[in-house]
Formats: structure tokens, C-alpha cells, sequence
């Protein structure tokens, strides 16, 4: 099975042959017209799938360099922050922030559930000296496979001045965010989730508002300084040397975006989604999200019991090649992830779940073979056209 091998991962993802193509095109002069071209594009490319007019820079970076970035260019030691956690990667926004000096209000919610909105407008409604600088949230929760409700997170937020912080790192290109429309201050994603291409950018947008907290900011930063990063994109360049394979693999993604339109992108998701969760279903295995707060780019499933969770995935990958993720903290070896982000398909979807089903019959779990791919070959014909 040389090279043949499926990766249901939640990131990075399959990359489509036509932008390994790209990534393998000549290097260029990064201070040169070439470079200043490439760019151009690739930033309109960007503001087409963020759906913004906002300001959306490139960075060198991983998403996690990413979320670093949100945090010192918009804030400074001693402010303090509203942290909203579902999650592995809730945790990791909060841990950042107070590494920078931030006093961090956290609050955590159950590992499997959305915020709850509530609860976060009695915590903005409680702050009547309106004390917090900035709200910090994960949008598309990769540890457990739910996605929270950011427009219902900015009405919440209302008048209130802190400035709404998302890490849409696995959801930005995989399920409808608008920047403009619903307030969000700052949304930070990566390349190698929704966009298709290998890990080593990272993108972030910037609203008005965020640019005059940005002029307010005493974080230290030199690598992440956005407003550095914005000079130099008026004269075609970056900061520091970029990552030139990435950028023309990103254009080509980004081609692929503008051809399908952002409609088709979010409804083939969707589409992944749920032939994915019910052929988990159909299968007797119990997803970890709710079907209202599901992810489109990763769904999180319960091991069976007296099964672990990383037996399932080390099967599956050594004697099916179908690599799956497993449970991060506390979830670890209790749920296994299959990711459908990406350049991923519905006939991957059946392939995976056609190898979950013998991985699961191996094991010992009491599977009929065939429950689970009719439940995607049910979802397939039901919406043929889609993909």
C-alpha cells in the first residue's frame, strides 16, 4: 500500500494534486514585483473565504502562532480577558494570555458541550465597570468536535467594549463565518485545516476596532507584529522571509474556493458531516457532540466499552492505512476523531467507515457489516449533486 493512505485527520489534511503542483513551483525574489503579485492575490484570495473587507494578514506560523499573535497585538500585561473553554484549544487560548501577563477570567464548560450563552451574559452583565478588554473563544473546538455559536456569542456581547477574539483555527473555510457582519474583532485560522495546503501559515483578520486597541497594546512582539506585517503588505512584501512554496499552493487552494464559491464549500461540509455521524449511528457507536453543536470538520466518537480508543486508531492506520486522531487530557484513549475537512471526499468517508467496521469486528465489537457504509451510501444518494 505504498503512499496509499487516507488521512482523516482534523489537520493538516490531503492536499489536492493540483496545489502539490503549485508548492512545487521555482522560488522567487520575496522583495521583488513577482512576490508583490503573489501576495496581492493571495490576500484578495484570503478576504474571499473569510467573506471580510477587514484587514487579513499572513503570518509564518502554525495557528497556534496565530492565536499568540491575537493576543500581544491587541492587548498588554495586566488586562484583563473573558477565556470561554470547551476544550483542549479553549485552554490553550487562556494559557497564552496569562503567559502574557493577562489576568484571565476562564471559564470552562463540559468537554462535549457549547458555551453556554447565558452564562457568559451574566459574566458580561456582572462586569458593570466593563473591566474586560477582550472575550477569547474557539470557535470550532478540534479536541472534542463542537462548534460554538459566534454570532450568538457577539449579540451577546452587545455594547459591552472587549473586543471578541476567535480562534477559528479548524473552522474558518469549513463553516460560514462573517467578520463584518457579526463583530468579530479578530479571527485567527491556519492553512493546514480548511485550506488545504501544508502546515506553515497562518492568517488573521483585523477589524477597526482591533487596530486602535492595537495602537493601546504594550505586549512585547517583533515576529508578531501585525502592524509591522501591514506595512510591508503595502509594498507587496512581509516582514520576515515568507514560506514562498506555501504561498503559491495557496493561491492555487484559494482558486478552488473562488470556482466552487463559498456556498458549495459550506454545504459540501455539511454534507461530510452527516453521512459521517450517521454512519457512526448506524453502527451503535455514540458521537461525543449533540447534533445541533456539531462540528463540519471533525467528529468525535465514544470507544466502545472495553475497547480503547487507541487500539481502534492503531489498527485502523497499521492494517487499513486510514489514520484517525485520537483523544486529547482527558479524553485520551475513550474517544477516537475522524476528520472531513479539507480535500476530502464522500467516497473517503466510505472508505473509512467501510475499515472502521472490520477494525470494529476485529476487536470484538458486535458490527454487522455494512451497517455503517449504508448509512453513508444512504446520505449519498439522498443528496446527489452536492459533490
Amino acid at each position: 500500500m505504498y503512499e496509499k493512505e487516507y488521512l482523516m485527520l482534523p489537520g493538516p489534511t490531503p492536499v489536492p494534486p493540483r496545489v502539490l503542483r503549485a508548492l512545487s513551483e521555482p522560488l522567487i525574489n520575496h522583495r521583488g514585483p513577482a512576490f508583490k503579485k503573489l501576495i496581492e492575490d493571495v490576500t484578495e484570495g484570503i478576504k474571499f473565504v473569510y467573506q471580510t473587507k477587514y484587514d487579513v494578514l499572513v503570518l509564518p506560523a502554525s495557528g497556534t502562532g496565530g492565536m499568540e499573535a491575537s493576543i500581544v497585538n491587541f492587548l498588554s500585561p495586566g488586562d484583563k480577558v473573558l477565556a470561554l473553554s470547551i476544550g483542549a484549544f479553549g485552554d490553550r487560548y487562556a494559557t497564552i494570555a496569562k503567559n502574557y501577563g493577562c489576568v484571565v477570567d476562564k471559564v470552562d464548560f463540559e468537554w462535549g458541550t457549547a458555551i453556554d450563552l447565558e452564562a457568559v451574559k451574566a459574566k458580561l452583565a456582572a462586569d458593570v465597570k466593563q473591566e474586560y478588554k477582550a472575550i477569547l473563544v474557539t470557535h470550532n473546538e478540534t479536541s472534542t468536535g463542537v462548534c460554538n455559536d459566534l454570532k450568538g456569542l457577539a449579540e451577546i456581547r452587545g455594547n459591552h467594549p472587549a473586543l471578541l477574539l476567535v480562534d477559528s483555527v479548524s473552522g474558518l473555510g469549513v463553516m460560514d463565518v462573517r467578520p463584518d457582519e457579526w463583530g468579530l474583532d479578530v479571527v485567527v485560522t491556519a492553512a493546514q485545516k480548511g485550506f488545504m495546503i501544508p502546515p506553515g501559515l497562518a492568517f488573521i483578520s483585523v477589524s477597526p476596532r482591533a487596530w486602535e486597541a492595537y495602537e493601546q497594546s504594550k505586549a512585547p512582539k517583533f515576529y508578531w507584529d501585525l502592524g509591522s506585517a501591514k506595512k510591508f503588505l503595502d509594498k507587496g512584501q512581509t516582514p520576515v522571509t515568507p514560506a514562498l512554496p506555501q504561498y503559491t499552493g495557496l493561491r492555487e487552494a484559494l482558486k478552488i474556493f473562488q470556482e466552487k464559491g463559498m456556498e458549495f464549500m459550506f454545504a459540501k461540509q455539511l454534507y461530510l458531516r452527516d453521512m459521517t455521524r450517521a454512519a457512526v449511528k448506524a453502527l451503535g457507536l455514540k458521537p461525543l457532540a449533540e447534533d445541533a453543536i456539531a462540528s463540519a470538520a471533525v467528529t468525535a466518537v465514544w470507544a466502545p466499552e472495553g475497547i480503547e480508543a487507541k487500539a481502534i486508531n492503531k489498527k485502523m492506520r497499521e492494517e487499513y492505512n486510514v489514520v484517525l486522531a485520537g483523544g486529547q487530557k482527558q479524553l485520551e484513549n475513550r474517544i477516537f476523531r475522524i476528520g472531513h475537512l479539507g480535500y476530502v471526499q464522500h467516497l473517503d468517508i466510505l472508505a473509512t467507515i467501510g475499515a472502521l467496521e472490520m477494525c470494529l469486528q476485529e476487536l470484538g465489537y458486535p458490527v454487522e457489516l455494512g451497517q455503517g457504509t449504508k448509512a453513508v451510501q444512504e446520505v449519498i444518494m439522498s443528496r446527489k449533486g452536492i459533490i
